[in-house]
């Protein structure tokens, strides 16, 4: 303070207090001066907040459920943190409904893409919404024109969200099958269909998959990973693989998993990112009856990215009856559900189980563990809208 007046703070010294804040807080910030408002929308500012956010520890939990009252399903997303660094849940925005995606019973397989950047893209197969949890600003994407012909019928496997770094741009991709239907049934008439929403063009176009054929993406809880600019499925055929798909090349191609897990057996997979690794888990199959043999977990981390060699077992766990796992927090608790649609959790430091309460329909529940972002939706032909 220098003659009764308070001294005007340089704005670096601003931006630096203003990444020490939380996110509530910022927002709130934004709405005091219409300086500090210009500031925040700035792009160099919103890249800036991202770098510095990454770089902290403090993950947060985002959780998609669905809840079943009186044969009407809901699916509502939620937002957590821990409270004072332990390893409780606390919310911070309970149960927002997400518009424009189907209701019903088949609104318990719902897609959850992301993060990328802070963004998110939750799916119904058909419609398609961009979600920035922390804003809470979304954006429903334009419909695919893409219409099966009369007498076949399209299943879609896959749906990835990612961002082309090269190019600068955000993508979803999907990938359908399709085949004859009756009266018309022919099943050697079988076709792959890839498709790739650009939102720097706001429009979708066809992906060609050329002559190889490819292992079907196997749609499950935690199937699918972005990871170093590739989107990655567990995928089969003959053999169990990942399927990739590069952001900027749009290519598709295999990566092999671990030469123990690639055949069938009473395990279902799924894919995480643990000690900054792509990691592959081996669970059992919750559809079985399994042996006491196969009542173990393996979870498995390749140490450099795309060698196949380098695949090396991290862990093997003997947890409880699961659903299947969701997520892996602070690269030490492994987050499942169980067959009761509860979320407990797994320490991989000292086996120890403990359930939260978090509950939702069976099967139902997907996380993402996720760091605030102030990035923008990027705009399009659609509106972006506000919770």
């Amino acid at each position: 303070m220098m003659n009764g007046t308070i001294k005007k703070l340089s704005e670096d010294v601003e931006i630096y207090i203003f990444f020490k804040l939380p996110m509530k807080s910022i927002m709130r910030f934004k709405c005091v001066t219409k300086t500090w408002c210009n500031l925040m929308q700035l792009f160099s500012f919103i890249n800036l907040h991202h770098n510095y956010a990454s770089s902290k520890k403090d993950e947060f939990i985002l959780l998609k459920r669905s809840l079943k009252e009186q044969n009407v399903f809901t699916n509502p997303l939620s937002f957590l943190r821990t409270p004072n660094g332990d390893d409780d849940l606390d919310y911070i925005t309970r149960d927002l409904e997400v518009p424009y995606l189907s209701t019903g019973y088949g609104s318990i397989f719902h897609q959850f893409n992301g993060p990328c950047h802070g963004l998110i893209v939750l799916t119904d197969y058909v419609n398609f919404v961009i979600l920035n949890p922390a804003t809470r600003n979304y954006r429903l994407l334009p419909k695919s024109p893409f219409v099966c012909s009369r007498g076949f019928y399209r299943a879609i496997g896959g749906v990835g969200f990612v961002y082309d770094a090269i190019q600068r741009t955000y993508k979803v991709v999907r990938i359908s099958e399709i085949s004859g239907e009756e009266p018309f049934n022919d099943p050697s008439v079988v076709d792959w269909i890839g498709e790739v929403y650009d939102f720097s063009v706001d429009s979708w176009r066809n992906l060609p998959f050329g002559e190889e054929e490819f292992p079907w993406p196997y749609n499950c809880p935690f199937a699918e990973m972005y990871y170093k600019g590739v989107f990655h499925w567990y995928a089969h055929r003959n053999l169990v693989a990942i399927l990739c798909f590069d952001s900027s090349t749009e290519v598709f191609r295999i990566m092999q998993v671990p030469e123990i897990c690639s055949l069938y057996d009473e395990k279902v997979h799924c894919l995480t990112i643990l000690d900054e690794c792509l990691t592959f888990i081996c669970y059992p199959d919750p559809r079985r009856v399994s042996s006491p043999l196969q009542e173990i977990t393996d979870i498995w981390i390749m140490k450099e990215y795309n060698v196949n060699d380098s695949w090396i077992k991290k862990f093997t766990i003997r947890c409880p009856p699961i659903e299947s796992p969701l997520a892996i927090w602070n690269d030490s608790l492994l987050l499942l559900q169980d067959k009761r649609g509860i979320v407990i959790s797994y320490n991989l430091n000292s086996d120890k189980v403990e359930e939260y309460k978090l509950h939702g329909y069976p099967g139902s529940l997907r996380i993402i563990v996720y760091k605030e972002s102030l990035m923008s939706i990027p705009k399009g032909s659609t509106q972006v809208e506000n919770y």
